[in-house]
Formats: structure tokens, C-alpha cells, sequence
């Protein structure tokens, strides 16, 4: 187990399932958690749990919607202003919708907001944070679902064509897709204290997925019997987070703690240099231009 002492680490969507178990794992490795989550009660519950399990009273709770990049702006304020770095970001937080097409507060497709944009404007607002680290790292949790990903940047947010799984599938992309060009500009930039990867956590018996229906739906319930626990879900996501083995390593995928390729022709540098550009567009930020 490693030693996280005196680090700073966010978790976001840690009130159940692998977020849950992530930030408890690494509290219980000493660091100081802080919980981003939207639901108030339940995350002043996972809040009690953590500490409980960790040992410790250094859990604390950040509120905010990820879909809504106004809160996601006043939740980093807050976090800015609170702490003096930030040496571990898991993007963790994500959803699948129903078959109604829903729109976030800022008029964007709500699983492209929740799932990429949210969390793409977070680490942009708390960049400085994580160079203030002596090592920092960020972990985006991404699904093996990207490979029936089919993207159309022209119109990311599904007008023309919706479907739940099609936008999960389309955001697990993105998610992988943003920490390439992370790593990359990270290169570009000789930033050397930060370093990014993503995963696939495995097929998690939660209560992921609750919302969807239609094709969704039945995909949750067939494979429901064959689903993995949130402890072995979290695995990796705790492994990139805090092992010392992949403490330099960027830009990577993995899958049960190995590396493996990315395989969808839409993943090419262009691609991702286009959607970092179209994500600062709609987020309104400037990241690592």
C-alpha cells in the first residue's frame, strides 16, 4: 500500500460505487480526500463512511453538478481558495441518460456535459493547483464502451441523432481522447510533475446505469449476473492514482492495471487536437493552448 500522506487528492462521483471505493482506499492510505458530489446528504454520508474506514478526519466534501460548468466554476473557486495544491484528480463521475435527449443548464446534451465537459473545465480550473505538486496525477475513468464510439464533432451535442448509449459510448471516447492530448501538451509544455492516464474500470454491479432504458437498459440487466464488485472496479483507478510503478507514466489506457491499446479510428491526433479546441469553446476556457 502506498504512502499518500500529506497529499491532496479530489474524487469526483464519490458517494457510491467505484468512486466511493476509490476515495476510501487512498484515505486510507493517509491522504487528505476531498469528495466533489452534486447530492448533498448522500455525500455528507459517504463523508462519515470514509472517515470511518480511514481512520482519519481529513474527508471533505466539495458540492457541485458536473453538468453544470457554472457550479463546476464555483466548486473549483472554493477549492482553489481551500487548499495549497492538488497532487490527485480522479475524474471518476459519469452517467448514462434514458432515451429522452436532456440538455444542461448551459443548453448542452447532458451526458456530454456530465460526462466530458464537466470534467474537462474542472482540471483546466485546477491546473495551477496540480503544478504546485511536486508529482501530481490525473486519472480519467473511461469504459471499454469507447469502442462503439462513432463521433461526429460537428454535432457533438446529438440534434441530429440520440441515443444513451451511442453519447456514453461517444464521452468514454472523449475521456480517452482528452487524456492523450493532456499528456501531449503536458510534453509540449515540459511540465514533467504532471501526468495523466485513463481506464477501464471493468463492468460494475452498482447503481450505474439505473437510469437507462430501452437498448441500455437490457445490455445492464444481461450482463448483471456476470458484473465485477465496486472493490474490484476501483482497483485500477487506485493503482494509477497512487502506485510508485506508474508514477511517470502519461497517456496511457488500462485495463485490470496493464496498458492496452486504443482501438477506434476515430482516435487520431487531429481528433483530439479538434475536440480539446471545440471543449475550450463550449466550456469557455483556455487550457494549455
Amino acid at each position: 500500500m502506498a504512502n499518500l500522506q500529506n497529499q491532496i487528492v479530489l474524487v469526483t462521483g464519490a458517494t457510491s460505487g467505484i468512486g466511493q471505493v476509490t476515495a476510501t482506499e487512498l484515505a486510507k492510505m493517509g491522504a487528505h480526500v476531498v469528495i466533489l458530489a452534486r447530492n448533498a446528504d448522500k455525500a455528507a454520508t459517504a463523508q462519515q463512511e470514509i472517515k470511518a474506514a480511514a481512520g482519519h478526519e481529513n474527508v471533505d466534501v466539495l458540492l457541485a453538478d458536473l453538468a453544470d460548468l457554472e457550479q463546476v466554476r464555483r466548486a473549483a473557486d472554493e477549492f482553489n481558495a481551500r487548499y495549497p495544491r492538488l497532487d490527485i484528480l480522479v475524474n471518476n463521475a459519469g452517467l448514462i441518460l434514458g432515451a429522452e435527449r436532456q440538455v444542461s443548464p448551459q443548453g448542452y446534451e447532458l451526458g456530454l456535459a456530465t460526462n466530458h465537459l464537466g470534467p474537462f473545465l474542472l482540471t483546466s480550473l485546477l491546473f495551477e493547483k496540480l503544478k504546485a505538486s511536486p508529482a501530481a496525477r490525473v486519472v480519467n475513468v473511461a469504459s471499454t464502451v469507447y469502442r462503439m464510439a462513432r463521433p461526429d464533432l460537428a454535432d457533438p451535442q446529438s440534434t441530429r441523432s440520440y441515443g444513451a448509449l451511442a453519447v456514453y459510448a461517444n464521452t468514454k471516447l472523449f475521456n480517452i481522447m482528452f487524456t492523450q492530448e493532456l499528456a501531449r501538451r503536458l510534453r509540449t509544455h515540459r511540465i514533467a510533475n504532471i501526468t495523466t492516464n485513463a481506464l477501464h474500470p471493468g463492468v460494475v454491479a452498482s447503481s450505474f446505469g439505473s437510469e437507462a432504458n430501452g437498448l441500455m437498459s437490457f445490455f445492464v440487466q444481461l450482463g448483471r449476473p456476470f458484473m465485477i464488485s465496486a472493490a474490484k472496479g476501483a482497483e485500477t483507478s487506485v493503482f494509477l492514482a497512487s502506485a510508485p510503478e506508474v508514477a511517470t507514466t502519461s497517456g496511457g489506457y488500462y485495463d485490470k492495471k496493464k496498458t492496452t491499446p486504443v482501438k477506434n479510428s476515430f482516435n487520431t491526433s487531429e481528433h483530439a487536437r479538434q475536440l480539446w479546441e471545440l471543449s475550450e469553446k463550449l466550456t469557455d476556457t483556455q487550457f494549455m493552448a
